[in-house]
């Protein structure tokens, strides 16, 4: 048997390239005393992991030049040293970014294949599902009556936000996306009241058109342009939650603070970041919530699947570009 990899080749200094990866074939790694030998499935595309390719200290620690990288992703056991877990076990871990993967059991976690869509572990009922529910709920303090704003709407986090902001009594929600047909995936499929395409114009003035009283929560997927918006049309008292700000993640130079924040002090409206570490407290009580709210169908989900391993830095260039509605994700066999 052969394995596959995918390294970081180099730092990318701007939008990454190609050429900042390596595809490697390799042997398939043995797992050793306490740990699993696992064929990945599916892996998950993030985001964050644009940060990782920088050699700078964060919440995790970067990528290191020349070795795999890693992310979410969900596998079969193949071989076990431990008796909690037998071949054919399905099992959510961290080391994707490979077709085999040697994990150690204690960072493992047993999934159901039967109770939901592999995929979905990785997504709507995954870390992006949470970000989305501890983000809204408990970051910006959500109440029922809330006009809610989300930028970055139609991907893994933003869309989840805007429809448990619906279904929580949220009176009004508004998106924004990158694309017509986005937009009226938020509109008519996830049933968002408004969205726009903020390259139709400023998105200030869309955001005022969208929402003439105001709001007041805004969850930040973007940053840029868009929190700037935000800040000139939210209520007094209103609540930031900055999950994300992709509109930057590849500049070159130190990008300034928004231009508009002296109104901070006479809207006197919060600012907070999530980072969903911070709320592994909520998973049950999330799993139990948002889980039947999916099988329903009361809470629709998206993902963008890239079919084999050696195409998932196409798959991460498409993410940053905004090529993904819902999840981007990998699937590796």
């Amino acid at each position: 048997m052969q394995a596959t990899e995918i390294r970081l080749a180099s730092r990318p200094d701007g939008f990454p390239t190609m050429a900042d990866f390596a595809v490697v074939d390799t042997e398939v790694p043995a797992p050793a005393e306490g740990q699993i030998l696992v064929r990945n499935l599916v892996m998950s595309v993030d985001p964050a992991m644009r940060g990782r390719m920088r050699d700078t200290k964060s919440y995790a620690p970067p990528f290191a030049v020349g070795e795999v990288m890693s992310g979410g992703a969900v596998g079969e056991v193949v071989e076990s040293t431990v008796d909690a877990f037998k071949p054919g076990d399905h099992v959510l871990h961290q080391l994707g970014w490979r077709t085999h993967a040697v994990v150690d059991a204690k960072h493992a976690v047993k999934v159901d294949a039967n109770a939901a869509p592999l995929t979905t572990y990785l997504g709507v009922l995954g870390m992006p599902g949470l970000t989305a529910y501890s983000g809204l709920l408990e970051t910006a303090e959500f109440k029922e009556g809330d006009t809610v704003f989300v930028s970055g709407a139609a991907g893994a986090v933003g869309s989840v936000v805007g429809q448990l902001a619906k279904l929580k009594g949220a009176k009004r929600v508004i998106g924004s996306a990158g694309s017509a047909e986005k937009v009226r995936h938020l509109v008519e499929d996830l049933g968002f009241d408004a969205a726009f395409n903020y390259k139709d114009g400023p998105v200030a003035e869309q955001l005022r058109a969208a929402a003439p009283e105001g709001i007041d929560v805004y969850f930040d997927n973007v940053g840029g342009e868009h929190l700037e918006a935000a800040i000139d049309s939210i209520n007094l008292h209103g609540r930031m939650a900055i999950c994300g700000m992709i509109s930057q993640y590849n500049a070159t130079e130190p990008t300034p603070a928004p231009r508009n924040l002296v109104q901070i002090i006479a809207k006197r409206f919060t600012m907070r970041g999530v980072l969903v570490l911070d709320h592994f407290g909520l998973q049950k009580q999330f799993v139990a919530e948002v889980a039947p709210l999916v099988a329903s169908g009361q809470l629709k989900y998206e993902e963008t699947i890239v079919e084999g391993i050696r195409n998932a830095p196409e798959a991460f260039l498409g993410l940053l570009n905004g090529a993904n509605t819902g999840k981007m994700l990998v699937r590796i066999t």
